[in-house]
């Protein structure tokens, strides 16, 4: 049999030397990778005894640096030497340290290389045949996942010649067919003659004597061609293989012919001389083995006596840690009790804590619940007085100018204001107000502000200015109510505490990025000014610094309204003032510039009133001045109104007439506005129902949703508000 390896594996290496990068490795390792090509030019000239100097030399620096690469390729080359020429078992010994150091590397390679020369020895030394494929079996899995086709064609020759070798051809076939073409045409001379052998075998097995004479006369051929020593080993089993051929053709003279040339180049390459320097090469090298494993005892043993006196360090140290843990042991104890009864105290102090808060929740809810009645209860009783205010000086023009009724109106707005500002500090707080975004034009805003409070400029002998920024877009979306909130209660506190002065408003764009732009308004007077200890003090709930005894100076909540709403913008507010000099307020809010995000809103236009169509209005209300209230302001402006005091009534009725709008109050006796809008959409009316109620819209809102009620109106409400949805609603 002849295998295939040898002479590739050691070319191979001889390369991987040269031409192995350099860079980052030790003068030794390059010394190491010197000694190892040398060694394996002279096992190709089948100089054993110098190629197992240079190899031996290789492997004790590789070992030295620890460079288990170069270690694994010297074990090779040692197997390789062993194996041809003296003695197998130490060859697998060799290979067997070889892949051992090679596979501590990521090198699959070698790898390959040492297992298919494994395979090598078992085979071709017939020692274990199935041993000697499992090896090969083991190179192919290197050679496949490095995808490199010539390894992979070597193994497979490999395989196949062992099958043959124990006369399996029908197993070794399928691993040589395949190949052919491949070494035909790419293959090495030691591939190609290893193939053709290997045929000529098979066919003379066959009986096709014919086919298996021209596969051995091919590999004749190639044997020819060789100049490498190594190859001849090989060249001297074919001489012998056709040999055995010829006997059979009983060719006598043929046969005789190649025994006696097998004969003469066994003697060659086998002869004493190099068997005895292989041998005596390989006695230094298991000197060398022995030495190293000695010194490596030594090693171990020095490591030993010095891990034996860290181990007595070690334990004294323990000795000391013990009584130190167990001094910490004791301590442990002592404040565990003292902590459990801390535990007690903290569980206690949780307890009382999760019932303070329960406590705070409920009267969180009381308060809530308590703002939400008071609300709704005086907002009732002011749409009376307003109303009732309002109904006069319409029918009566004469008293347009009468102090009482003036005082009248101005008392019950002012008394609208103290529920309106007590309700918005608690909305803030409890962060029930959400801005809404609407289109407007700020300048206009502006001049609508100064134009409301021109009475108040008049009444102190004040010039209000307005400083605008021509830069500032014509149009920006965000909440102008809120912010006409802000700028209403800042001028009108200037106003208030400056005499024949000045006031002016000051906006000006600070910075625009894309369509948001940074606004900063400024409210400046020449007034009497704010001391320094006041200032802070004047952001706080109820406080009033300044209070004129001819004049209500409202609630002192109007600032405090001013900080949280600018904080809702999340903007800033700074106060500046000196005592007879002047206050200066500044607040930064953003607003967006792109009005493309907001759909346009058509401004309201008043009801159109039609002298030949009365309009006929339901006033679902209990309360009996706001039925009057509610009943004379619409007939005075020409509507047909009917009034019930309940849900039930309303619900009867609506059955039997045809209303062009449902007014329904929503808290009523009996069954509340919104149940009686349920059971009338129930019904099927599908008249536009309008909710006249004293809560506060953003809470009844799902409510309101929930019974499909169209609108809602909060008492008391300014006429033009209620005109403007009868006007939508009636279209």
């Amino acid at each position: 049999m002849i295998t295939y390896s040898r002479v590739l594996f050691v070319f191979a290496l001889c390369m991987s030397v040269v031409f192995g990068r350099a860079q980052n490795v030790s003068k030794s390792d390059n010394e190491a990778k010197a000694l190892l090509k040398q060694a394996g030019q002279s096992f190709l000239n089948l100089d054993s005894k110098q190629s197992l100097d240079f190899a031996k030399a290789s492997l004790e620096i590789a070992l030295k640096n620890n460079n288990f690469l170069l270690a694994s390729k010297a074990y090779n080359l040692i197997g390789l030497n062993f194996d041809e020429f003296s003695d197998p078992q130490k060859a697998i010994d060799f290979y067997k340290k070889g892949i051992q150091m090679a596979l501590r590397t990521d090198n699959d390679t070698i790898k390959s290389w040492l297992y298919n020369n494994l395979g090598n020895v078992y085979c071709y030394r017939k020692i274990d045949f199935l041993k000697g494929i499992a090896n090969y079996r083991e190179g192919i899995k290197y050679s496949e996942k490095m995808n490199d086709a010539q390894e992979v064609v070597f193994s497979k020759l490999n395989i196949g010649s062992a099958y043959f070798s124990i006369q399996e051809f029908d197993k070794g076939i399928i691993y040589l067919k395949p190949i052919e073409h491949y070494i035909d045409k790419e293959g090495s001379i030691e591939a190609k003659i290893s193939i053709n052998s290997n045929f000529g075998l098979y066919y003379s097995a066959l009986g096709d004597f014919k086919k298996s004479e021209n596969y051995y006369l091919k590999a004749l051929k190639f044997c020819d061609q060789n100049d490498v020593e190594l190859i001849k080993s090989n060249v001297s089993v074919v001489y012998d293989d056709i040999s055995k051929l010829y006997f059979k053709l009983k060719d006598y003279e043929k046969a005789y012919f190649y025994l006696a040339k097998h004969d003469a180049l066994q003697d060659k390459i086998y002869n004493e001389d190099r068997l005895n320097e292989v041998k005596v090469e390989g006695l230094k090298i298991d000197y060398a083995e022995v030495n190293r494993k000695i010194e490596e005892i030594e090693k171990e043993k020095q490591n030993q006596a010095e891990k034996l006196k860290t181990n007595t360090f070690i334990v004294v140290l323990l000795i000391i840690l013990f009584f130190v843990l167990l001094l910490l042991l004791f301590s442990l104890i002592r404040n565990n009790k003292i902590k459990a009864k801390a535990n007690v105290a903290l569980q206690n102090a949780n307890q009382e804590l999760l019932i303070a808060k329960e406590k705070a929740e409920e009267a969180s809810q009381l308060k809530s619940q308590f703002v939400s009645t008071i609300s709704h209860e005086l907002r009732t009783p002011l749409y009376g007085v307003v109303g009732i205010t309002d109904i006069i000086l319409e029918e009566h023009k004469e008293l347009q100018n009468s102090p009482h009724l003036k005082s009248l109106k101005f008392s019950a707005k002012y008394l609208l204001s103290l529920v309106n500002d007590i309700l918005k500090v608690y909305k803030i707080e409890e962060n029930q107000v959400v801005l809404e975004d609407v289109i407007f034009k700020l300048q206009e805003q502006v001049e609508v502000i100064k134009d409301s409070l021109r009475f108040l400029a008049i009444k102190n002998n004040n010039d209000i200015e307005i400083v605008y920024d021509p830069l500032i877009p014509e149009f920006l979306v965000g909440d102008k109510t809120r912010l006409s909130q802000i700028l209403i209660n800042l001028i009108s506190n200037s106003l208030k505490f400056t005499t024949n002065g000045k006031v002016v408003i000051k906006v000006e764009l600070l910075e625009r990025k894309d369509s948001k732009c940074i606004l900063q308004f400024q409210i400046i007077d020449n007034g009497i000014g704010i001391a320094k200890q006041n200032q802070e003090k004047v952001f706080e709930k109820f406080v009033q610094i300044y209070r004129k005894e001819d004049d209500y100076q409202g609630t002192g909540l109007g600032l405090t309204i001013v900080k949280k709403m600018i904080e809702l913008f999340k903007g800033t507010i700074l106060l500046e003032s000196e005592e007879n000099v002047g206050t200066t307020i500044t607040f930064t809010i953003a607003f967006d510039a792109d009005i493309t995000k907001i759909p346009s809103r058509s401004s309201a236009s008043y009801f159109p009133f039609s002298p030949d169509k009365a309009y006929k209005i339901l006033i679902v209300e209990d309360n009996k001045i706001n039925q009057v209230v509610t009943k004379k302001f619409l007939e005075n402006h020409g509507f047909i109104c009917t009034v019930v005091e309940n849900g039930y009534e309303a619900i009867e009725l609506v059955k039997e007439t045809l209303f062009d709008i449902i007014l329904m109050d929503i808290n009523m006796p009996l069954i509340n506005g919104f149940e009686t809008s349920k059971l009338m959409r129930q019904n099927g009316i599908t008249t536009p129902i309008i909710a006249i109620t004293a809560f506060d819209k953003q809470e009844i809102e799902d409510k309101i949703d929930n019974a499909q009620i169209n609108e809602v109106i909060v008492k008391p409400f300014d006429s033009e508000k209620l005109f403007e949805v009868l006007n939508r609603y009636i279209k």
